[in-house]
């Protein structure tokens, strides 16, 4: 099973090292690795380019924002399998993507996701905030539930028959995305009950209570583009789970077995 993941960047010479160890480092031996960046100026590409020899392709031009980003990742997959991997993200082992491919193999299912951590900029041993996902279920993307997007994959076959990112998101593209896959058009997916990513604190995505106004705008939209009926407070329950992930951070050891 071939597993194609994709890594957006812009200005991340400060962590993108780690992420293209890390999927050196796992121990599925068919990965295609692409790496889109959006033409850095801070010596990302150089930090590329040393690694290159392990990069099935490496797209540097301009982009009109990380969604139209991800999308020319996608476009250049050839595996069986799609997932994500940021810049400032990272595998918590060199098993992941294993895991990854048995659970598509076993169950054969259209997608699968698995928990999140967040960690610090300074020290990505330093666990700051738990993201357990728990079982997909309708009521659940009525709650304001979704899954993290870094650990979701997704057969390629379901991206071509149901669509890539809306690029005109700026903040809630994986969640349009997510939300089109799993509730409108019900693909299967499978949960991996154990932490597959480490996340940094402070990436575009993590700044969510300054962008928090426009992300929740953008919630709602996702919504109404599908054609979908949110409850009142289906997008207001979307952040304030973040929230009570705080509630999980004594937990790290059982966590990340």
């Amino acid at each position: 099973m071939k597993i194609s993941i994709i890594t957006v960047s812009y200005n991340s010479a400060k962590t993108i090292e780690d992420t293209l160890v890390c999927v050196r480092e796992q121990s599925h031996e068919n990965i295609e690795h692409i790496v889109v960046d959006g033409a850095s100026k801070d010596g990302t590409q150089e930090i590329v380019e040393r690694y290159k020899d392990g990069l099935a392709n490496v797209i540097i031009e301009p982009d009109y924002g990380i969604y139209d980003a991800m999308n020319k990742g996608i476009r250049s997959a050839t595996g069986d399998i799609i997932g994500f991997l940021n810049a400032d993200d990272c595998y918590v082992s060199d098993n992941v993507l294993a895991k990854v491919a048995e659970a598509f193999s076993n169950t054969d299912t259209d997608s699968v996701y698995g928990d999140l951590c967040y960690v610090s900029n300074d020290d990505t041993n330093e666990i700051l905030r738990f993201w357990k996902a728990g079982k997909c279920t309708a009521k659940g993307f009525l709650n304001g539930w979704m899954p993290p997007h870094p650990t979701f994959f997704v057969k390629r076959s379901v991206l071509e028959k149901y669509g890539i990112f809306d690029p005109t998101f700026r903040f809630a593209g994986d969640y349009e995305l997510i939300l089109r896959l799993l509730y409108k058009h019900n693909i299967s997916t499978h949960y991996i009950p154990f932490c597959m990513v480490k996340m940094r604190i402070g990436g575009a995505g993590n700044r969510w209570m300054e962008n928090r106004l426009i992300a929740n705008l953008e919630d709602r939209l996702a919504w109404k583009k599908n054609n979908l009926k949110p409850r009142p407070y289906t997008t207001l329950l979307k952040p304030l789970r973040k929230v009570l992930q705080f509630a999980g951070m004594r937990k790290k050891a059982a966590f990340l077995s």
